[in-house]
C-alpha cells in the first residue's frame, strides 16, 4: 500500500496546530513562573520546529538555542542550525562537546557506535540543563511522536526535557509545520539524522522510512487498527510486526522511573497530583 494513502489521516491544519502549541508552551511554562527557554539546535527539522515555536511563545530574545557539535559532526549541521537562528531571531551559543565526550570515551575505551552516540546525546543534555539552571529557563524537547513510539531516542539524552511541543506530532506533521513556519528549505529537505557519527542517517538506523512508519503507526495507535487489520489492508507484514514490537519493547523509555511501593501514597502511582498540589 502506498504511503500516499495515509495523507488524509496524517495531515493537520498547520496554523491551528501552531497556535495550540504556542499556547501550550506559554501556559505550561507560566504555571511555574518560567518565561525563558533553552533547547539544543542540531540543524535538523525537529529542533528547528521546536525553536520556531518557542520563539513565538516566549519571544526570540527569551530563547537560547545551543549548537553542540562533536568533532565528527557534519559541518553542514552547524550551518543549517545557524540558518534557523537567523530565521527565528533567537539567541544562540556554540558549545563544542568533543573534549567532555572524549574524556569519558577515551578513559573507557568505548568504540561501539551506539554507546558513543548515547554519551554524546547525554553530554548535550548536561549542557542544556546547566544553561537552564543559569538562565532560569525550561528545556524544550525536540522528539516527535514517531520517534517516541519507536524508542528512537536516548534516555536522559535527547529524550529529556521539561516541555515537548512535538511529542504528539507524527514526523509527517513536523514537516508540515516546518513549511508553515517558513523554516529554511535546507533544513526540511535533508535526510533526518541525529548526527551522532559520520554518515549517520535515522532511516538507515531504523531500516525503514519515516513515511512508511507514519503510515502504519497512525493506524495502529491513533485509529486502533490491529496488526492483522494492517496486513489485510496491504501493509507489509514484516514491517507491521517490527513496528509493533518496537512500540512494546521501548515502553520503558516512555515512563518515569518506576518507584517501588511501600507507603500509603506513592509518587506516580497513588499520588499523581504534583501540578495541582497546594492549589
Amino acid at each position: 500500500m502506498s504511503v500516499i494513502d495515509s495523507k488524509a489521516l496524517l495531515d493537520l491544519d498547520p496554523a491551528l496546530a501552531t497556535d495550540l502549541l504556542v499556547r501550550f508552551l506559554r501556559a505550561e511554562a507560566g504555571k511555574f513562573g518560567f518565561e525563558r527557554a533553552v533547547l539544543g539546535l542540531s540543524g535538523g527539522v525537529d529542533s528547528a520546529v521546536s525553536c520556531a515555536l518557542a520563539a513565538r511563545a516566549f519571544g526570540p530574545q527569551n530563547v537560547l538555542a545551543i549548537l553542540m557539535p562533536y568533532r565528527t559532526s557534519n559541518p553542514d549541521s552547524a550551518r543549517d542550525a545557524e540558518r534557523v537562528v537567523a530565521a527565528t531571531g533567537v539567541q544562540s551559543k556554540l558549545v563544542e562537546i568533543s573534549d567532555m565526550v572524549d574524556g569519558y570515551l577515551d578513559q573507557e575505551g568505548v568504540q561501539d557506535q551506539t554507546r558513543r552516540g548515547n554519551v554524546m546525546a547525554r553530554a548535550r543534555m548536561i549542557v542544556l540543563y546547566d544553561h537552564s539552571a543559569r538562565d532560569n529557563a525550561l528545556v524544550i524537547g525536540t522528539s516527535n511522536k514517531t520517534e517516541i513510539l519507536l524508542g528512537y531516542s536516548t534516555q536522559f539524552g535527547d529524550a529529556a526535557c521539561a516541555l515537548n511541543p512535538l511529542g504528539d506530532l507524527w514526523k509527517h506533521q513536523v514537516f508540515q509545520l516546518a513549511a508553515h513556519l517558513d523554516l529554511p528549505d535546507e533544513v526540511s529537505a535533508k535526510p533526518p539524522s541525529a548526527d551522532l557519527f559520520e554518515g549517520q542517517s535515522d532511516e538507515d538506523d531504523l531500516g525503514f522510512s519515516y513515511a512508511e512508519a507514519d503510515a502504519v503507526l497512525v493506524r495502529l495507535v491513533d485509529h486502533r487498527w490491529s496488526q492483522d487489520d494492517l496486513v489485510r489492508a496491504g501493509f507489509d507484514a514484516d514491517l507491521v510486526e517490527r513496528l509493533g514490537r518496537r512500540i512494546v519493547i521501548n515502553q520503558y523509555k516512555r515512563l518515569p522511573p518506576i518507584v517501588a511501593k511501600l507507603g500509603e501514597r506513592t509518587v506516580n502511582q497513588d499520588f499523581r497530583y504534583l501540578r495541582s498540589w497546594g492549589h
